[in-house]
């Protein structure tokens, strides 16, 4: 005779503290994104950004807690701690920058209008689903001395904000002409931006345990040198951009310098991320936990 598979239903996915901040970043999302459709405001590719970070957060989120509530997570072939780390990691850099973006982009002052309004609830709530995320982030945060998910180590979280932070590089990029620095910086920021991108797939994967090598010292190497790197385009890009040139008198919202000056600021983020990452990741390897 057939057995009926019975669904059992795991109540702490949504009565834990991680469990009810999810809950609170679906409803504040789903509430960001419904203001923003019912205003009709939200065209370009900015607003198009906003409307996509909202509704995948949503969608992603909504996806962890059924699969946690019903435990079907560990028929997934993949790490499923890592997997909720990157993701929580990843929205809350993803909602950050919406919170900054729509606003500066939409909302216009002085803000009297009902779509101004509606506009600047779904700003407050964006923000909110900011905090939603970061708190989970808090939560899921790997203790010292515990690796048994990389990804919520702080090495591991410094990995997506790395990848991150480089597809924003990616985003201001247009004009780095046929100039040898602005060339050999953009490699940087494609070559580190792979590795590391490839480092959170092959984790989350459960595919690191089939390198033959050491795997932590092969990622203090990886740091080291991507650190080297960065401190190369730190120098050069802003030697390269602004050599001779100031600021047009007319720079609208696609100006070339502003780009430039955009690549500087993140340049310099993504080189203090991995200067951190290379300090944790060498005091996880070599300076071993009691």
């Amino acid at each position: 005779s057939g057995t009926m598979a019975v669904a059992t239903v795991n109540l702490r996915a949504v009565t834990s503290w991680v469990g009810i901040a999810r809950l609170f970043a679906v409803v504040l999302s789903c509430l960001a994104f419904s203001l923003v459709a019912s205003t009709g405001n939200f065209s370009g590719s900015y607003g198009t950004w906003c409307m996509f970070t909202w509704c995948f957060c949503f969608t992603m989120t909504l996806l962890v807690l059924l699969l946690e509530l019903l435990e079907l997570y560990p028929k997934l072939p993949l790490s499923w701690d890592d997997f909720t780390s990157a993701f929580s990691m990843l929205a809350a850099l993803m909602v950050f920058t919406t919170s900054v973006v729509f606003p500066s982009i939409f909302i216009s002052s002085p803000c009297s209008s009902s779509t101004c309004a509606r506009q600047a609830v779904a700003t407050t709530a964006s923000c909110l689903c900011f905090l939603a995320y970061a708190l989970e982030v808090g939560l899921t945060r790997a203790k010292p001395g515990d690796i048994s998910s990389f990804l919520s180590t702080v090495p591991g979280l410094l990995k997506v904000f790395e990848a991150y932070v480089a597809c924003l590089i990616f985003s201001l990029l247009d004009t780095y002409g046929s100039e040898a620095g602005l060339q050999w910086c953009v490699a940087v920021y494609s070559i580190c931006f792979v590795v590391t991108l490839l480092i959170i797939i092959f984790t989350i994967g459960r595919c690191l345990t089939y390198i033959p090598c050491p795997l932590e010292k092969m990622l203090v190497g990886y740091n080291a040198l991507a650190l080297v790197m960065y401190i190369t385009a730190t120098i050069l890009w802003p030697l390269y951009s602004f050599n001779g040139r100031t600021r047009p008198d007319h720079c609208g919202r696609n100006c070339s310098w502003d780009k430039h000056l955009g690549v500087t600021f993140l340049t310099i983020f993504n080189l203090i991320a991995y200067l951190v990452d290379l300090v944790y990741s060498t005091r996880m390897v070599f300076i071993r936990a009691p």
